[in-house]
C-alpha cells in the first residue's frame, strides 16, 4: 500500500538523496523538501473532497511552480549549459552580501 508510513518515508528520503548527491547541504534539502511539500499538500487541499479555499498567493503556488519548471526540458539540455546555470548560480550567491559568500 503505497500510504504506508514506510513507504512514504522511503520515498521522501529519496527526494533528499537527490538533492544531497547534487551537493545541497542537509538543512538546505530538508528546508526545500518541507517548503515544496507543503506547496503540494495545500493545492491538494483545493481539489475534491476537500475544496478548501488557497491561502498560498497564485504566483507562489504549486501550479505556478510546476508552470515554471515546466517550460524547460531539463534532461536535454547539454552539460555545458547545466554547468554554466550552475556557474551563474555560484557567481550570483557570490554576490550577495546577505548570503555570507565565501565562507
Amino acid at each position: 500500500m503505497a500510504n504506508e508510513p514506510a513507504t512514504i518515508v522511503q520515498k521522501t528520503w529519496n527526494y533528499c538523496n537527490v538533492l544531497r548527491d547534487d551537493g545541497v547541504s542537509y538543512g538546505d534539502y530538508v528546508e526545500q523538501l518541507t517548503y515544496l511539500l507543503f506547496l503540494k499538500m495545500a493545492d491538494e487541499q483545493t481539489k475534491p473532497p476537500f475544496n478548501k479555499p488557497s491561502n498560498i498567493p497564485k504566483d507562489l503556488d504549486w501550479q505556478s511552480l510546476l508552470e515554471l519548471i515546466n517550460q524547460e526540458t531539463w534532461v536535454g539540455l547539454d552539460i555545458d549549459v547545466k554547468g554554466e546555470i550552475y556557474e551563474e548560480l555560484l557567481q550570483k550567491n557570490a554576490e550577495d552580501t546577505k548570503s555570507g559568500a565565501g565562507q
